[in-house]
C-alpha cells in the first residue's frame, strides 16, 4: 500500500476562464489520473489544504472536488489515514471482445476463479439461444471474475456441448474467448442486450456489494464465422466498478 502522497507530484491544469467549475476540472483531472494509473489503488491523496495552496484554490473547492470522486467510488475518506485511492472504474467498450483481455489491457490485473464447469440439459431459454433441442446437453461455465484481489463481475456462459475443451485450469489463467480463438474458433458477431437491477442477498455476497446495490447486466449471443451460435452468455456488473462506453454517430 502507497503510504505517500503522489497527488503532490500530479501537474493539475486548471482554466480559470472557463465556464466549467473549478472543482469539476479537479475532480475530472484526478479521475484520469486514477484510471491511468497515476494514483493506484491504495494510493495516498494528500492534505487537502496543501492541495488547495499548491493549486490556488479555496479549501471548500478542493473538497467539492474529492467528495465528487467519494460519491462515484473512487476515493474514500478513512479515520487516521486520509483520502485514500480505492479503485478505478473500468469502462469498457462495447465491442466482440473478452471481459478478461479488455481488463489486462487496462492493466487491471484481472483474476478467475470458475465457480462451476460441467454438462447439464439445456433450458428451453438456454437452447432458443443456441439454436438446439431443449434438453440437450450443454456446457455450463460460471466465473467470478476479479481485479486488483477485488470482486468485478459474475459470469455464466453456455456453449454447445462438444465446442471447445473447457479446462478449469486454462480458463482461471486466460479468457473463454481467448481459449476459442486458440482453438481455430473465429468470432465474427454478436448480438448483445445490456440493462440494470438491483443485487440479490446471493449476487451481494459473491460480489462484495450490500444487498439491493446496483448491478449491470448483460446478455450476449455470439457467432462465428460460419454463423454458427458459439456461446451465449448472461452476466452481471457490479456498477459501482464497471461501465459500458458507447460510440454514438450521426445517421446521414
Amino acid at each position: 500500500m502507497t503510504t505517500s502522497a503522489p497527488a503532490s507530484s500530479l501537474d493539475f491544469a486548471l482554466d480559470r476562464t472557463s465556464p466549467v467549475p473549478l472543482y469539476y476540472q479537479l475532480a475530472q483531472q484526478l479521475e484520469s489520473a486514477i484510471e491511468h494509473g497515476a494514483l493506484a489503488p491504495g494510493s495516498l491523496l494528500g492534505n487537502e489544504i496543501e492541495l488547495a495552496g499548491r493549486l490556488g484554490l479555496s479549501r471548500p473547492t478542493v473538497r467539492q472536488a474529492i467528495q465528487s470522486l467519494v460519491d462515484k467510488g473512487l476515493l474514500v475518506r478513512r479515520r487516521g489515514v486520509g483520502t485514500q485511492v480505492v479503485h478505478s472504474q473500468v469502462k469498457r467498450p462495447l465491442e466482440l471482445s473478452s471481459l478478461y483481455d479488455d481488463l489486462e489491457a487496462a492493466g487491471q490485473s484481472p483474476a478467475t476463479r470458475v465457480v462451476r464447469n460441467e454438462l447439464q440439459p439445456a433450458s428451453a431459454e438456454v437452447a432458443a439461444a443456441l439454436g438446439i433441442a431443449e434438453g440437450s446437453d450443454v456446457a455450463v461455465l460460471e466465473r467470478l471474475r476479479l481485479t486488483h484481489g477485488e470482486p468485478m463481475a459474475f459470469l455464466c456462459n453456455y456453449l454447445p456441448a462438444g465446442l471447445l475443451q473447457l479446462d478449469t485450469a486454462k480458463l482461471e489463467g486466460t479468457g473463454l474467448y481467448r481459449m476459442m480463438r486458440t482453438a481455430g474458433i473465429t468470432l465474427h458477431s454478436a448480438r448483445q442486450s445490456i440493462g440494470a437491477r438491483c443485487a440479490t442477498a446471493e449476487e451481494a455476497e459473491r460480489l462484495d456489494e450490500t444487498e439491493g446495490a446496483a448491478l449491470l447486466t448483460m446478455q450476449r449471443t455470439a457467432y462465428d464465422s460460419t454463423g454458427r451460435v458459439v456461446e451465449y452468455g448472461t452476466h452481471i456488473y457490479r456498477a459501482s466498478r464497471y461501465a459500458f462506453e458507447f460510440q454514438l454517430l450521426v445517421r446521414s
